[in-house]
């Protein structure tokens, strides 16, 4: 069934907001995949605070216009489903790779972070970064180190001290 103008420019609106202000984008081939491959998919997007949808090219060209991802438009090509990471920007490629790992039918097209278009094998690359929970994590623990140390290096002296008079004490133990 045909969508009427204002249902087009409904999904226009909603995607370029999206796109507006996700931190990633991953473009995949879904041709072949069931109703049922599909449903766990948006299943798992939703898991992972990623936006996905299918749309028709060109109203997915006028959702990107003016964002970051306007460097996809080339590959707007074919069936595709559109995943915006909305939390960090490995979001989207974590569940396309996991997902596509069990379904070869999903071919990953192209990627773009931060405007920059990415070719399709470094999906790999954009699914390995931190979570915005582990990369705080990173931080902190990259912060807490010196102060670990310097408490060490503290605690250091009055024990050397300690083991200095003790062995003293031995050695006049011995002596005597």
């Amino acid at each position: 069934m045909a969508l009427s103008l204002n249902e087009k420019k409904a999904i226009v609106a909603d995607v370029a907001e999206v796109a507006a202000t996700a931190h990633s984008a991953v473009l995949a081939e879904y041709n072949g995949l069931s109703a049922e491959q599909m449903t766990e998919l948006r299943a798992k997007a939703r898991e992972g605070g990623v936006y996905l949808r299918v749309i028709k090219n060109n109203l997915a060209k006028r959702a990107v216009e003016g964002t970051e991802f306007e460097c996809m438009v080339e590959a707007f090509v074919g069936p595709m489903v559109y995943a915006f990471s909305q939390e960090d920007p490995g979001s989207a490629a974590r569940v396309v790779k996991d997902f596509a790992k069990e379904n070869e039918k999903l071919v990953v097209k192209a990627l773009a972070v931060g405007g920059q278009l990415l070719a399709a094998s470094e999906l790999e690359r954009l699914a390995s970064l931190p979570t915005k929970d582990q990369a705080i994590s990173m931080l902190m623990s990259v912060m807490q180190a010196p102060i670990t140390k310097l408490a060490q290096t503290l605690n250091e002296v009055p024990g050397k001290l300690t083991r200095t008079v003790a062995a003293i004490r031995d050695q006049k133990q011995d002596a005597a």
